[in-house]
This record gives structure tokens, sequence and C-alpha cells, in this order.
């Protein structure tokens, strides 16, 4: 059901504006394609469906619209007409299945339609005729399609069913015959000179079995040909009779994704690899990188009136800018975040000093730091090694912890600590009187209950807590409650009362790991996905609690200042009184696939996200279960108060940021 329909009567709901992204930037660039007419104009491609464009060369994207409104296409190709900038057509793919297709935008990249002969086709290379825009070619898992109006309707010119012509990684179109066709697969190239009626594999020189990742021909001869493939890059000057190998690119590099060729000087030739971008200034006589070797290069735009203007995408980087010819280069992101955000932190005493960890992004990822609520960002990664960061919490000490796929790390600038790196670093039984906050104001445990005093010193050790080693496992929550914390590990609940010096465990894993803690009014709640046990002795007793009937999975877990549990997934929203003898759903607030929870102190309030097609988040007030939800615009996994607005991380997309505005009541 639309949660549109379902937020009625006690259902306040905010102005319907967009809430604005705002990074951290960086992130999966797949392709650019500039319009013809003004070289400063480029459109860019992403891994999760969105198109950008830039008006000032690549100083500033602008997001333009999700193509096909779904998150999971990668657009590996754009073709902008040369004959009508307004008209554009982009190929699709989806990673872990055969699916995607042709989508087409005749308002210059604002609204999509998809093809309806290409729907489902995983498009992986798409260009057009350079002696005739309407002339489309297509290379799909299925073969190569052929369009002749300008990518509306397709017909098949490989064979149908072919054995060897199909998965078509790369094409490439003669510049003076659009019936003379280059096609790559996932097994050496193929030609055809006559539109598809015949074709001839090209494979002299190439190495049997060779993916096929990228063709150029070279526009001033056509008979000059690069292809690269797994086995390295190759060049032929007769028209693909015969290929030889080119020389001087090491062998770690030569999965090559992109050719590209100087438009003025054509003896310049770039390779992007996934060990950095190369070039060569003697038409592939000899080589040199001129990235990291870190940077996996996805596309390469050149602009053709001024070549020593060139935009690289990468992956986890985003857009890298040369403004000498591929020299030296910068990162050029602003306006672009594909950050998938994994997890938050605010500092309790500066609520605009908040923390994000991101997955996937190896050294361009790891934590990010913004002193201003979210407008601004600086990464913070040295130490963690492209490690994943699942957690994060501000210790009572005021450090900064991190939960990775690998370990627990604490940050001290200007890096990273892993914990158990130093002679004192194994977790171990945790010694009483750590230390404490170093604001009076923490010692407020959420592990003390309603109208008592909250504990001054930290609680006694668990009786014969199990003592480890060492710790290099996944660390899937992290909880400051008072002058303690808490990590749900692969390898159970660990405690810690020194600010993170030390930990113990206290309770052992079962056959899952434990993905979520909370605490609140003397209660501690730890849970798997399919399982919650509750302690109110701080760890030292527990109670398996009872699932709320309909519930396939858990995807969220709180305890609010009532002493009230939530617990969030797939089928809605529930909350106990009586530690799970009894659940209830919200009233009138039917809101599926949700995927967090948090509850707010400081506003007495639930915060929910959920991942389905609505773009709503909620917030439900502990007394009286009154429901206020706001149309964000995006589809969420975080929502955290910051000030008098609120920040979110979206599924893909990095962070937005409420706008500032008066809500209706």
């Amino acid at each position: 059901m639309c949660v549109a329909t379902v937020l009625v009567v006690s259902v306040t709901t905010a102005h319907a504006v967009a809430w604005l992204p705002f990074g951290p930037d960086g992130g999966d660039v797949r392709s650019f394609a500039a319009d013809p007419t003004n070289p400063a104009h480029v459109f860019m491609g992403t891994a999760n469906g969105w198109i950008y464009e830039t008006n000032d060369g690549g100083a500033k994207w602008l997001r333009l619209a999700r193509v096909g409104k779904r998150d999971d296409l990668v657009l590996d190709s754009i073709v902008v007409d040369a004959t009508n900038p307004k008209h554009i057509v982009v190929g699709a793919w989806v990673l872990d299945h055969p699916d995607g297709g042709i989508f087409v935008s005749e308002n210059g990249g604002h609204t999509w339609s998809s093809n309806a002969v290409m729907n489902g086709q995983s498009i992986r290379a798409l260009t057009a005729a350079p002696s005739d825009a309407k002339i489309l070619i297509a290379g799909a898992l299925s073969g190569v399609y052929h369009s002749t109006d300008g990518g509306r309707q397709w017909a098949q010119i490989s064979p149908p069913g072919s054995s060897e012509i199909h998965e078509i990684e790369s094409l490439a179109v003669d510049p003076h015959n659009p019936q003379i066709i280059y096609a790559g697969t996932w097994h050496l190239p193929w030609k055809t000179t006559d539109g598809g009626e015949h074709w001839k594999n090209i494979k002299n020189g190439v190495i049997e079995d060779s993916d096929v990742f990228s063709i150029i021909v070279d526009e001033r001869d056509p008979q000059i040909i690069y292809a690269s493939a797994c086995s390295g890059i190759y060049k032929s000057q007769n028209a693909g009779d015969l290929f030889k190998k080119v020389q001087g690119i090491p062998s770690t590099a030569r999965r090559t994704r992109v050719l590209m060729q100087d438009p003025v000087h054509p003896d310049i030739v770039f390779a992007g690899t996934t060990e950095g971008l190369f070039r060569t200034s003697d038409a592939g006589q000899g080589w040199l990188r001129m990235t990291r070797p870190e940077d996996i290069i996805n596309d390469i735009y050149i602009d053709p009136k001024n070549p020593e203007h060139m935009l690289v995408a990468t992956d986890r980087g985003g857009v890298l800018m040369s403004n000498d010819g591929g020299f030296t280069y910068k990162p050029s992101n602003s306006g672009f975040s594909a950050r998938q955000i994994s997890a938050y932190a605010a500092d309790p005493r500066n609520p605009a000093d908040i923390y994000v960890g991101v997955v996937n992004d190896k050294d361009y990822g790891g934590v990010f730091m913004s002193r201003d609520g979210g407008i601004r960002w600086q990464q913070r990664a040295d130490g963690l090694n492209g490690r994943d960061v699942f957690a994060l919490t501000v210790a009572p000490d005021n450090t900064l912890i991190a939960g990775t796929n690998h370990g627990i790390f604490s940050w001290h600038e200007p890096l990273w600590q892993e914990y158990g790196a130093s002679a004192t670093g194994n977790i171990e039984p945790a010694q009483p009187g750590g230390p404490g906050p170093s604001d009076p104001a923490l010692a407020a445990s959420p592990l003390t209950k309603r109208g008592t005093a909250a504990h001054k010193t930290a609680k006694p050790a668990v009786n014969a807590p199990k003592k480890i080693s060492e710790f290099d496992g996944p660390v899937y929550a992290l909880l400051t409650a008072g002058y303690d914390m808490y990590a749900a590990t692969q390898q159970g609940l660990l405690e810690s009362a020194s600010s993170g010096a030390t930990w113990r465990q206290v309770v052992a894993a079962g056959t899952e790991p434990l993905h979520y803690v909370a605490a609140g009014d003397g209660k501690l709640v730890a849970a798997d996905l399919k399982s919650i046990e509750i302690s109110h002795d701080a760890g030292k007793s527990w109670k398996q609690m009872k699932l709320p009937q309909g519930l396939t999975q858990i995807a969220g877990l709180a305890v609010d200042g009532g002493g009230e549990i939530w617990v969030v997934g797939g089928e809605g929203i529930w909350f106990s009184d009586d530690d799970g003898a009894r659940w209830q759903m919200v009233p009138k607030l039917n809101l599926n696939d949700v995927n967090s929870v948090y509850y707010d102190a400081a506003g007495q309030r639930v915060l929910v996200t959920a991942n389905n097609s609505s773009t709503f988040a909620c917030a439900i007030a502990v007394a009286g279960k009154g429901v206020q939800c706001w149309d964000t615009g995006w589809h969420l996994r975080m929502l955290r108060p910051v000030g008098d607005h609120m920040v979110a991380a979206t599924l893909f997309d990095g962070v937005v940021v409420q706008p500032r505005m008066v809500d209706s009541k």
C-alpha cells in the first residue's frame, strides 16, 4: 500500500519540498557525453541510475533525473544527438542479473522514457555513427542492435542466438562509413562491413578468449584501430585484419576499460585501466601512468576545443579534472555524491558536529566529518586502510569510535588507531573505575532506570567474562550509554567502560551475529536478525523476548526514554511497553519495508525511514503516538535531528538535508 494513502487523521505531513543533497562528494562515475554544440556542457552517468550535468566543464555538477526511476541501473553509455542536444539516449544494465534497457530523453535529460523494444536488455555499449547522428548501435548480452531514427526503433543485426556474437562489451563505427561496425565481445572482436548482414572475426594477433572492453577508430585514418582487452592493448593499422600488442603498460593494469584518442593530436591516446590512467604521445610506442595506481578508470572526456581540459570518471573517487593535458589531476565533484552511507554519529556536546561512515569506497571512503550539520564534509580515513565502516559512536571521553568490517578503531588526530594494535589491545575483562564523560550531562545513563540517580562510576566487571585474544571481526552497531559503550559484533556483545580503551565480551555470539543494540530506562537490548534479548542488570543476565507476530527479519531496534522497545522490519513498526509480552503497531501508519528506527531523546520521538516506493520519513511522538511525516524526495535509510532541521542518509546518494521551512499543522 502506498504510504501516502495512510497518512490520515492523526498524521501531520510537512510541505512536499525535496530535501537537498550535500555530499560527501564523490562516488562511482561510469560515463561522460558532451553537448556537441557546447563542450563545457557535459552529461555524466552513474552506477545508481542518476544522470548529472555540468555547464562549466565539470567545476560543478547538477542532478538531472534518475533514469527509469530505479536505483540499480548502471549508466555506462550516453549519446547526445549531434543535431539536437535535447535528444539524449542512454544504455543501461544491472549489476547482478541480466536487465536494463535503452532510455530516451527529448528535453535535455530532465525526463526519460524506456524504449519498449529494448526493455530488459542488458546494454553494455552504445554509440552513434560519426557520419550520421540518426544511426545508433547498441551492444547487449544478446547481441548487436541497430537504430536508424535516433534510438526510437531497434532491430538486431547480429545473428539471433549466435554462439559467438553476443555479450557485447564495446562498439565502434567507422567515422566515414556507418556500415562498418566493430564489436568487442567477452571473447574476441568482430567486424561487419555491410551493416550487420555478414560478420567477420578479427582476432588475428589477439590472445584467445580476450574480453574486449574498448575499441576506437582513428578519425583521420580509419585503418588505425585500437582495442583494449583483459590481455592488454592492441593496435591495428589495416582496419582490424591484424592486431599487434602494444607494450609498456604493466601486466597488472591490463584490464583497460576505456581508450580515448585526443581529438586534436591523434598520436596521443589515453588508456583507463584498473590501475590508473596511462598516456601515450607516440601512438602507443611508450606509455606513462598519469594518476595513482589505486584509481580505477571508467571513462575519459577530452574537450575537443581545448584538449588540455580533461575529465576522468573513476570508481569511488568520482570525477578527476586535468587542465594540462592529463599530467596533473584534482577531484572535481562539487554537487555530485554517490556515497553509500552506513553509519551516523553526532557529538552530544555540539550536535552540528556529525560523522558518517561509508562502505564500498576503499581509500576514498572511511569516515566523513561535518562541522556545520552536514553542509560541508572532510574525509577522515587515514589508518582504516580501506575498511568499510558499519557503525559510529562518540565515546564518553569524546573520542570517535568506528566499527568496521574488520575491527574497532578510535580516532586520534591525524589518524585512526585499531583496537588490538597496541600492547593493551586485546579484548579483556574491563576494570572498574574507567574514565567517565568529560561532560557531566552524559552521566545520566540509559541503563539507569527512571526515578533513580545516575551512577557516577563505571559498573563492576561482568562475572567471568570470556577473554578474547584479539578482535578483527565485523562490528554492526555501536552504542554509548552514559559511561558505557557497547558493540554488536560477529562475536556477540562487547562492552567498554573505558571509552574504548579496553573491551570485554558480555554476551557470547549464538548462531547468528548481533546486529543491533539499544538501551533506555534501565534496559539493555540486543538483537540479531531473527531474535531479541533483554537485560535489566546491565548485561549480567539475559532473557529472550518474543518477536512481533508477522515480523520476519529485524531491520532496526530502539528503546525510548519511557522504556518502550521499538522494532522495525519489512512488515512495519512495532512497540512494546512490557518487554515484548505484547506488541502494538502505530495507529493509522502502515509503513512497509522500514529500514531504520532511532529514538530522539531531545524531541521525545522515534524517527523511522523506509525503503519502498514512497519517499516519506516519519517521526512518532512517544506520548500519544502522533505521527508527522516528511516527503523528502529521497529513499532514506537513517533520519537524525540537527538543531531545528533534519539530516538523513540516502541508500546510495550520500547525505540530504531538510530545507528550513515551517511545517504545516
